[in-house]
């Protein structure tokens, strides 16, 4: 099993401000790490520090060990995979051209096409996010829902041992969350790392293995779910009431109001 993910004293100044300051966190391997917080709390942004497209200012990002942070491109593109919340292009590439590109940090720099394996491995995402059908489809003309999950199999093509995505749920229909969050556990339980911004918290309690909170750029709470949603996190970070109740499907949390 992968040791994970350890993010330490991570800090990203925009505009001379903090917007993550000093964060601590682990997302360990072969469990789904879920970043919770409200709107403007710096998710995305730590995010994007763990995946390379942000600077930081002071901090280590570590994957199993080794700096994500100091690694060339293509070094960390064969360890880790990045899934954004949209990913609209001008482009007229096909879905499979979309997807294929999943496979350029394991080409040889040789070799000017895909070869039947890397054709294989692509077919084979396609099919496990519901849109081999839609492979000779051009990309710019699916939906949002269609152009996500497309992402999120070139993520998967891209065999990564870490998989990194921001809000991945958010162009979903209820049926297809539930699909692409199976697949994360899936995914988990084989040995992968997963770490995933949510904004629906009754997701996060049900599928992820472990939570990381973050309120004004700032770790406010990380542990095991059940743990960590209590009646005084949701007042003080997101300003409800609210409690965790245990439903016949397993727990889920009861919003009561406004703080």
């Amino acid at each position: 099993m992968s040791a994970g993910l350890e993010v330490s004293g991570a800090s990203v100044v925009k505009g001379g401000r903090a917007v993550v300051s000093d964060v601590r966190f682990g997302a360990p391997g072969g469990k789904i790490t879920g970043l919770v917080g409200p709107n403007g709390a710096g998710k995305s942004t730590l995010i994007g520090a763990v995946v390379g497209l942000e600077r930081l200012e002071q901090g280590t990002v570590l994957f199993d060990g080794a700096d994500l942070t100091t690694m060339d491109r293509r070094s960390r593109a064969k360890l880790c995979a990045y899934v954004e919340q949209s990913a609209a292009t001008e482009e007229r590439l096909s879905v499979v051209d979309v997807v294929a590109l999943g496979r350029i940090p394991h080409g040889s720099v040789w070799v000017t096409g895909p070869s039947t394996e890397d054709e294989a491995i692509v077919m084979s995402a396609l099919a496990r996010v519901g849109m081999a059908d839609f492979a000779a489809r051009q990309f710019n003309t699916l939906s949002g829902g269609e152009q996500q999950r497309v992402q999120m199999a070139r993520a998967l093509a891209q065999e990564p041992k870490l998989l990194v995505l921001d809000e991945p749920t958010s162009h979903l229909d209820i049926r297809a969350q539930l699909q692409v969050l199976d697949l994360l556990g899936a995914l988990a339980q084989a040995g992968g790392t997963v770490l995933l911004a949510l904004h629906d918290l009754n997701l996060a309690l049900r599928y992820c293995d472990w939570l990381v909170v973050l309120d004004g750029g700032q770790v406010v709470g990380e542990g095991v779910p059940a743990d960590i949603l209590t009646a005084d996190l949701f007042a003080r970070v997101y300003g409800v009431r609210a409690r965790v109740l245990e439903g016949g499907t397993g727990p889920v949390i009861a919003y009561e109001g406004i703080c």
